[in-house]
């Protein structure tokens, strides 16, 4: 059957216009221009029907793509398969999972509700930098915010490209951030190809807010008047 990356555009988790052909199979068979992979056995749940063409199944497509393609492919084939409603928790129950597939699966299991694949992709990086972790899509002052550190006083607005590239949404940005600076919080935007590109630059502007706003919380801590908690009231 159709596995790894052909098995993957076939399920709808990446799309994939190479040339390579991999099968699955228990059989020993050589086909020009194709590769085998050969298993001893192949249970039933590793076997699917797509268009009446046999592949392997979800779960199992996700283990095998998981061992060739970059962590931010294998994010979007599992977010992928969420949105499409077959990322069944289960069939992972009792398989050996690749290091990068179980990072990946954790992510979208963060506590804290998230909403896109931009943003658990957001929560990981705090997570595997060892910052705390911040709450997700939280209401302040009548907006929605996408990630806050409320004690620190710091937010995080994460920019899709879809949502953000019209001048009206660019108009409307300026002046969420601009209410939540009057709330007293220090705002950091984070676009979509910012956090892929340089995840360290991002992780150090985060690290450097919450210790700049922890550090002068401290030293305001003697004047109420001060306090982000009274500019917000």
């Amino acid at each position: 059957m159709l596995s790894h990356r052909r098995a993957a555009a076939y399920h709808c988790l990446l799309p994939y216009s190479g040339r390579r052909i991999d099968v699955t199979t228990t059989n020993r068979v050589r086909r020009p221009a194709i590769t085998v992979h050969r298993v001893r056995h192949l249970p039933d749940d590793d076997r699917a029907l797509v268009d009446n063409i046999p592949v392997t199944s979800v779960a199992r497509t996700l283990v095998d793509i998981a061992q060739i393609v970059r962590p931010g492919q294998l994010d979007r084939a599992v977010d992928a398969a969420e949105r499409r409603g077959v990322l069944d928790q289960r069939a992972f129950d009792d398989r050996k999972l690749p290091r990068a597939l179980r990072t990946a699966l954790a992510a979208y299991h963060d506590p804290g509700f998230t909403r896109s694949e931009l943003e658990r992709r957001f929560a990981r990086l705090c997570r595997d930098g060892g910052l705390p972790a911040p709450a997700m899509n939280t209401w302040i002052n009548e907006q929605e915010v996408d990630a806050v550190w409320e004690q620190e006083g710091v937010a995080v607005q994460l920019d899709g490209f879809e949502f953000h590239r019209t001048r009206a949404a660019f108009e409307d940005d300026r002046r969420r951030d601009a209410a939540l600076q009057v709330a007293g919080y220090s705002v950091l935007r984070v676009t979509d190809g910012r956090l892929a590109d340089d995840p360290a630059g991002v992780l150090t502007a985060v690290r450097s807010l919450l210790t700049s706003s922890s550090s002068a919380t401290d030293r305001s801590t003697s004047s109420p008047n001060s306090s982000r908690s009274a500019i917000a009231s």
